[in-house]
């Protein structure tokens, strides 16, 4: 691996990445899931519709997931591994002691892949180029950018990384590192082996960063891969309400005093938990201008923040040792999915045409349904549960948030758009 250079961090190349999923290294993606069995139906019902023909699926779920995940109809060559713990990071490193694939891919169970997305998001890794390798992820409402390239520093803080046009594939700096997205990563199996995993000591937040760090200090390349995409749905937990407001801040703030420890510089550290604590507070604060919390929620968080951060402080760190490599056979999954299609038609049509997609999902074939009324509400795209793509707006209404509040066109003219516009992630042609 190269060594980490001092100078500013740039893409060492921008060009495409072929891929040829059919010659390709094979591939384990990990999924954990607590909680939230019908969240992780859907994403590993994405899963399947992968265009990628060499990788298996390693599932680390509680009772519920697993009864729920194993009534699809391909999981008899699915992994699964029961897990009912809390702690993220030991979770995902079962999902590695299992998988036998010569690269690791995650994806959060509340996210939906696009059928592109594993063969792009590894291809990098595959070709020798890269080390390890993360995508775009967009938001809850299925066309923003949630996450693009990003970089975290020795704090913690994460800032844009300037990326040409296509993929980058980046060299280590000693002053931080190319962020993976824990929804959207993929490392090679025996670099993160060495490194033994993901640090337990994060429970949950920040472990994808300082794994990220570590593979810096490592010498890792890393490519940044727009075209690999995932939708984030942010489902509720114990941790945040389904509007995305906080319930419980402890494990950020144990895993804020973490991070300082394993990365920061001891005589910064006052003035990095200041800072952090002030941004935990404002964030709170537009929540309860917003009407997402009152102000006995605010005093209480801040506690449980505030006794995170201690607890985080004696935590014990236990060096991290390589991981043992001797994982179950490789359990392919199989290619059941066929060709792409793209249906539209206007919203009083919605029954007729939810049908058809339907069917031709349960046939087979990676379906995506655009459906437009006569308004000018924004667009939302969704995968359903049936595994269908759905999109719902309005003729004259935003889908990109940098269009026009109102647009002018004919539904033909808008629907050949909206088409070209997901083409490359849906593998449309």
């Amino acid at each position: 691996m190269p060594t980490p250079s001092s100078s500013p961090m740039r893409p060492m190349s921008s060009s495409t990445i072929q891929t040829d999923p059919g010659a390709a290294r094979p591939v384990s993606v990990v999924v954990v899931s607590r909680g939230r069995p019908l969240w992780l139906r859907r994403c590993l019902l994405s899963l399947s519709q992968q265009d990628d023909r060499n990788f298996e699926l390693v599932v680390v779920a509680d009772a519920p997931g697993l009864v729920v995940a194993r009534t699809l109809p391909f999981a008899r060559h699915v992994k699964f591994l029961a897990n009912d713990g809390v702690n993220l990071s030991a979770a995902r490193n079962a999902g590695i002691a299992a998988a036998a694939g010569a690269v690791v891919a995650f994806i959060d169970d509340d996210a939906a892949a696009e059928p592109t997305w594993l063969s792009r998001l590894v291809a990098p890794i595959r070709a020798g180029r890269a080390e390890a390798a993360t995508g775009f992820t967009r938001g809850r409402n299925g066309i923003s950018l949630q996450w693009g390239a990003a970089r975290v520093d020795m704090s913690g803080a994460d800032r844009p990384l300037p990326l040409g046009e296509g993929e980058g594939v980046f060299a280590p700096t000693a002053d931080g590192a190319v962020k993976l997205h824990g929804t959207n990563m993929a490392i090679s199996r025996k670099s993160l082996r060495a490194l033994g995993g993901f640090d337990p000591a994060y429970r949950f937040y920040l472990e994808d960063a300082d794994l990220s760090l570590r593979l810096a200090m490592a010498g890792a390349r890393v490519a940044v891969v727009p075209g690999a995409q995932v939708q984030h749905g942010f489902a509720p937990s114990a941790r945040r309400q389904a509007d995305r407001a906080p319930r419980d801040l402890r494990e950020i703030g144990a895993s804020e005093a973490v991070f300082l420890r394993r990365h920061g510089a001891r005589e910064t550290r006052g003035i990095v938990q200041d800072a952090r604590e002030a941004a935990q507070r404002r964030r709170l604060l537009a929540w309860l201008q917003r009407g997402g919390l009152d102000p006995m929620d605010l005093r209480r968080l801040m506690a449980g923040y505030r006794a995170g951060w201690q607890e985080g402080l004696s935590r014990r760190l236990a060096p991290l040792a390589p991981l043992e490599d001797d994982p179950p056979a490789f359990q392919p999954m199989p290619g059941i999915w066929g060709p792409a299609v793209h249906l539209s038609g206007r919203l009083w049509h919605r029954r007729r045409l939810l049908k058809e997609a339907r069917a031709r999902a349960a046939r087979g074939e990676r379906v995506s349904l655009l459906l437009i009324s006569r308004s000018t509400l924004w667009h939302r795209e969704r995968f359903d549960d049936s595994g269908v793509w759905i999109q719902s707006g309005g003729l004259w209404g935003r889908s990109d948030r940098t269009d026009p509040l109102v647009a002018l066109q004919r539904f033909g003219t808008r629907a050949r758009r909206e088409r070209a516009r997901i083409a490359d992630v849906r593998g449309l042609g």
